[in-house]
């Protein structure tokens, strides 16, 4: 008998403790990227004051660190949201299987431009991808050669360029923001200039190009400080700053919600947020988080997310997310790349 009492108090203890376990984080977990961050939060906090659930998580660790932090499994331990401002990449969604994760949802927000900036008081200049490219590649062709990167100032690029230090603060390579600069300005440039091989996009390390974390105000901060640096940023921190940074014209064409939509800003790109489809029935309000996100009140022309720099999809293309989200559509490795 009091063996048999000690069984059945053994059993109710780990009763309680699997119960107290499940309901360890009663909270959405979101990660991610930088740049999705601030809309992630404003509808986070939105979710929060206008339904029972408790103000969802998110935290800005980049594209890259949010898919490792996604791939860790299934689980109330691992996110069951990751942000990101470039699409999945395969070996990421290979991982995420690997790690026993089954559905793993797209859900596509709209589009951004990347913007290099600078003091709001500094001379207006412009960058044409290639001399972008010349300035932050860790190697430049020479007599058909590649050598180490000698330019220390914009106008030993171009001599119409200012006679000012290059000083560049960027994404660290763990952003989603770097990924998409490497491939929007220098694969692209690369490519046309000479004795540059097809794909080169290796950043200089000297001290011109500086990675500065994850969070972007920081960017910004030191773009404040110094009227001689540039930024690379998600163009929603330029429109937040508006009052204290500018845009740099890339191709004689400044950033805007105008020009990335109609396909003139030459270094745009979408954005988007993975959902672990295995949490939808054990994560309270994760369904209802992301049906919130996607209402035209937050993603629509003229919705909430807009007025902080979000550039919206076309009707027909929210539609489409909305209606693969309400049929669940899981990625394959056959969608990406």
């Amino acid at each position: 008998m009091k063996r048999t009492m000690k069984l059945i108090a053994v059993a109710l203890l780990m009763t309680a403790l699997t119960a107290g376990f499940a309901f360890a984080r009663d909270q959405i977990r979101i990660v991610g990227s930088s740049t999705v961050f601030p809309f992630s939060s404003y509808v986070a906090e939105e979710f929060g004051a206008t339904t029972k659930n408790p103000t969802p998580v998110v935290e800005s660790v980049g594209s890259g660190g949010g898919h490792k932090l996604f791939a860790a499994g299934v689980g109330t331990d691992t996110p069951d949201i990751t942000n990101s401002s470039r699409r999945i990449k395969k070996s990421e969604l290979e991982a995420d299987f690997a790690a026993g994760i089954k559905q793993v949802i797209e859900i596509k927000i709209g589009y951004d431009g990347i913007a290099i900036a600078h003091n709001k008081n500094s001379a207006d200049f412009n960058l044409t991808l290639a001399q972008l490219t010349l300035a932050v590649a860790d190697e430049i062709p020479v007599d058909g050669k590649l050598v180490k990167n000698t330019y220390k100032k914009w106008s030993d690029i171009d001599k119409s360029l200012p006679n000012a230090d290059i000083l560049v603060y960027g994404p660290p390579t763990s952003s989603g923001t770097r990924d998409a600069f490497e491939e929007l300005v220098m694969e692209k440039a690369a490519g046309k200039i000479a004795g540059y091989p097809k794909g080169y996009k290796k950043i200089r390390q000297d001290g011109v190009y500086v990675p500065s974390g994850e969070n972007d105000n920081l960017i910004v901060q030191r773009l404040v400080k110094d009227k001689n640096a540039i930024g690379i940023f998600g163009y929603s921190f330029l429109q937040e700053n508006a009052d204290r940074i500018k845009g740099v014209s890339i191709e004689n064409v400044l950033p805007s919600p105008e020009h990335v939509l109609n396909g003139s800003y030459p270094i745009s790109r979408s954005l988007f947020f993975y959902v672990k489809g295995d949490h939808l029935s054990t994560i309270k309000g994760l369904e209802q988080y992301v049906d919130l996100f996607l209402t035209d009140k937050m993603i629509g022309e003229g919705g909430f997310l807009t007025e902080i720099g979000l550039i919206p999809l076309s009707k027909a293309e929210r539609e489409k997310v909305r209606a693969d989200w309400k049929a669940r559509k899981a990625l394959t490795l056959n969608d990406v790349k």
